[in-house]
């Protein structure tokens, strides 16, 4: 059927098999929304994605407070190379 929306195709790899297999024999015979699933699956990564992004957040926020309250020690020669290294060229040349 003709659409402007986004189309998929699904293999049913080993893993993906097995994953769909479970749940058919739990739904015993109805059909699968494969479009629910992919909605679910998306919500869910979305999610997990988030949260580690608070995780590191939070990991850095402490370092940082470390460093600032002088419980964390750090050679300012190896903070200044770590801060190059990890800054983008263009924010450096600012």
């Amino acid at each position: 059927m003709p659409t402007k929306r986004k189309r998929h195709a699904i293999t049913e790899t080993p893993p993906v098999k097995e994953a769909l297999d479970a749940l058919r024999a739990e739904l015993n015979g109805e059909r699968l929304d494969l479009g629910e699933l992919v909605r679910m699956g998306a919500e869910e990564k979305l999610a997990r994605l988030r949260l580690e992004a608070d995780d590191r957040s939070e990991l850095l926020e402490g370092l940082v407070d470390g460093i600032r309250t002088g419980r964390i020690h750090l050679d300012p020669q190896l903070a200044d190379e770590a801060k190059r290294a990890w800054t983008p060229e263009e924010a450096s040349d600012t």
